[in-house]
């Protein structure tokens, strides 16, 4: 369906950017099952989003060391894993953080900032990089119309994003605090969908 012949209803939507998507269970299927998903941007052309809540075995060290960034033996970013970011160009780097500093291929978002470009990562090894941040190879992406014919086939929940769940809370606790923030307990969700 080219973007000029959209329903009304798709037409209308409302745009998510600066929201969490929550995967419905038995609804999303494959690596996006049970994923809290960040949206970057979401316009008539389509959307991009951030799955925030599947580390990798991959740590930021490791990450800095294979694009050759030099950086010093520090702990705390050997204890930070690069996320599952989505299954588009998992070979592509993706830092969304707060924003104190662009760089060259920098995106606002809301308040926060998406950036593509390596200079954020160099910042990053010389201890001159954002204080809040979240690494991932890889984004989830729709076509336009994709994500609102989803959104009507109750494949996801949403709520605006607050920084407290993308970069305070433990990664296995964000899809239950986002569902609480719903006023939504885990246990009552199923993979039933039906509409009113």
């Amino acid at each position: 369906m080219s973007a000029t012949s959209q329903s009304p209803l798709i037409q209308e939507s409302a745009d998510l950017t600066h929201h969490l998507l929550l995967a419905m269970p038995g609804v999303v299927s494959g690596s996006l099952a049970d994923t809290v998903i960040y949206v970057c941007e979401h316009n008539e052309q389509g959307a991009l989003g951030l799955v925030i809540n599947r580390p990798t075995d991959l740590s930021l060290v490791e990450l800095l060391s294979r694009i050759e960034v030099d950086v010093e033996n520090r702990a705390d970013l050997a204890a930070t894993s690069v996320y599952f970011g989505g299954p588009v160009q998992t070979d592509r780097g993706f830092v969304l953080h707060d924003s104190d500093k662009t760089y060259t291929s920098s995106l606002g978002v809301g308040d926060l900032t998406l950036t593509t470009s390596r200079d954020v990562l160099q910042d990053v090894a010389q201890g001159q990089g954002p204080v809040h941040m979240l690494v991932t190879l890889g984004y989830a992406g729709w076509a336009a119309g994709q994500l609102e014919s989803e959104m009507a086939d109750n494949a996801w929940l949403s709520i605006k994003a607050t920084h407290e769940i993308l970069f305070s809370t433990p990664v296995g606790e964000r899809y239950d605090r986002a569902l609480a923030l719903l006023g939504i307990s885990p246990f009552t969700l199923t993979g039933a969908a039906g509409h009113a």
